[in-house]
């Protein structure tokens, strides 16, 4: 548990093979590896289809007029789904998941849409967010639910949900 809390953000994929190797001592086939990805797909998708959105979120959404990415350790074609059945996939240029790793993925929307990284904001909630920031020296503004442990650095700026992010974006 202390490894994934650690660690989220990163692909299912990687943790699922990882699990089986370092924690039950069970190396798993390309086949069952396979099963066990999509068993937890499964679960998974409908879940946060349905789960209510970040406080702030929606209407950020809704007003924002400036181009927004996702970038996400969701396997891609799951997260396009997801972004899709909420009905936000008008609002983003591009979305973004696994089993490319985020700083490429920053690096590549930065280069191909000609945008400066000092006018770039990545909002996150765990710390592949952070170091991807970091790794790419676009700023960071972290994410940390009410009663959540807050795992980011000393002197990262926090927010509990996204209600004003718009009027933190203009300041």
């Amino acid at each position: 548990m202390n490894y994934h809390i650690l660690h989220a953000g990163i692909s299912r994929v990687v943790k699922i093979k990882l699990y089986h190797e370092d924690y039950l001592g069970t190396p798993l086939s390309d086949e069952e590896h396979d099963t066990w990805v999509q068993r937890y797909s499964d679960i998974v998708e409908s879940k946060v289809i349905d789960a209510p959105a970040v406080p702030g979120a929606a209407e950020f959404m809704e007003h924002a007029s400036l181009p927004m990415f996702v970038i996400s350790g969701t396997p891609e074609d799951e997260l396009i789904r997801i972004v899709k059945e909420r009905g936000w996939d008008g609002y983003f240029q591009e979305v973004h998941g696994s089993p490319r790793l985020k700083p490429d993925i920053i690096e590549d929307i930065l280069a191909r849409n000609g945008l400066a990284r000092d006018r770039v904001l990545f909002v996150g909630d765990a710390m592949t967010d952070y170091n991807a920031a970091k790794d790419t020296n676009v700023a960071f503004l972290g994410r940390v639910a009410p009663g959540e442990k807050n795992l980011f650095p000393d002197g990262t700026i926090l927010v509990d949900d996204l209600t004003g992010l718009e009027a933190f974006i203009s300041a």
